[in-house]
């Protein structure tokens, strides 16, 4: 039996190819294993009993897609991110009918939401996977935070819309003083200082990381980023709107994703908070790694899901849906999902 994985899977330690990576190393304790590029154009012809899991591409004529209709396979499985954006997800209805299971890389905003979305239909497929981060990889540096009035927030990403990235600057702006910054690629934003892009497995990345205090993500179709793990596991604390994924957290910090006044009134008071009181936040973001966010969960939510014989059936496919993308070229969709891939 071979496992066919279709996945971003370079030896890097950010997503999405750190999770192609691992994940290829933990299949291959207990199958066979294949790993492709996800935006390759050809087919998999699959022997007796074998397994193809992955990130079917917004473009037809892709691998996964071309490969999912064949018969032969014992299990076909989607793992990709998920959010409500239509315009990042909606092509998935074109494959979701082929498929098992979909093991829906997402936060709990999403997740306990679905039922009230436009991708009503695929929930009895869909299946949670919280992402994960290498402790050793993102090593615990940030023992102290600066004093009461000095503290920095610290935004790592691209620029895709799905980040908001407008929102955060009109933050910004209104906390005129307070230091936000901007490690990543993309047009300058007011009130955001520029930093560029960062390589944060070097020293040097490291030391400008250590001189702010929060990672702030202002994400209005964001589905599960591991920016926020990273900045737990570094020591910072992450501030994040609902539409980032995260939610109901303590360790992680909630701000409203379209009240400016709400959102700097959160921000100032962590502004000013007494450092014993941060320290505690930032314990209960380590905790929810240790419990939550690692790759030993991502593992056996993959593996319970590659070993079952679930194969729930969803309501049909409704061919007014496939109009909701209309206006968007194919190469504009495919830039919108290989971007929300990215940080």
């Amino acid at each position: 039996m071979t496992v066919h994985l279709v996945y971003p899977h370079q030896n890097l330690i950010s997503a999405p190819n750190v999770i192609g990576y691992k994940l290829s190393i933990e299949l291959r304790k207990h199958f066979d294993v294949v790993t492709h590029d996800w935006d390759s154009i050809k087919t998999i012809r699959p022997n007796s009993g074998d397994i193809l899991i992955g990130h079917p591409h917004p473009i037809r004529f892709t691998i996964f897609r071309n490969s999912v209709k064949l018969t032969g396979w014992r299990r076909k499985i989607i793992m990709q991110p998920y959010n409500f954006d239509y315009s990042q997800v909606g092509y998935i209805d074109d494959v979701i009918d082929e498929c098992d299971l979909f093991l829906a890389i997402t936060g709990d905003y999403w997740f306990k939401n679905i039922k009230n979305s436009s991708t009503s239909r695929w929930l009895p497929k869909m299946k949670q996977l919280n992402l994960a981060v290498d402790r050793l990889q993102f090593p615990q540096f940030k023992k102290s935070f600066n004093p009461p009035g000095e503290r920095r927030f610290l935004y790592i990403g691209n620029d895709h819309r799905g980040k908001n990235l407008s929102y955060l600057s009109s933050i910004a702006t209104k906390l005129y003083g307070y230091e936000f910054a901007w490690a990543g690629k993309g047009a300058a934003y007011s009130g955001l200082k520029k930093l560029g892009y960062i390589d944060f497995a070097t020293s040097t990345g490291r030391q400008v990381v250590e001189n702010y205090d929060f990672m702030i993500t202002a994400g209005k179709a964001d589905a599960n980023p591991t920016t926020i793990l990273e900045a737990l596991s570094w020591g910072l604390i992450p501030i994040c709107t609902e539409t980032s994924g995260y939610c109901s957290e303590f360790g992680i910090v909630n701000i409203s994703n379209d009240d400016v006044d709400s959102a700097c009134s959160v921000i100032s008071e962590l502004q000013f908070m007494e450092a014993d009181d941060l320290s505690r936040l930032a314990k209960a973001g380590d905790v929810l790694l240790t419990q939550k966010y690692n790759w030993k969960s991502f593992f056996s939510v993959v593996l319970d899901s590659l070993f079952s014989d679930a194969n729930p059936s969803i309501p049909p496919k409704l061919v007014a849906s496939q109009s909701r993308v209309s206006g968007i070229t194919l190469k504009g969709l495919a830039k919108l999902v290989v971007n929300n891939l990215k940080k």
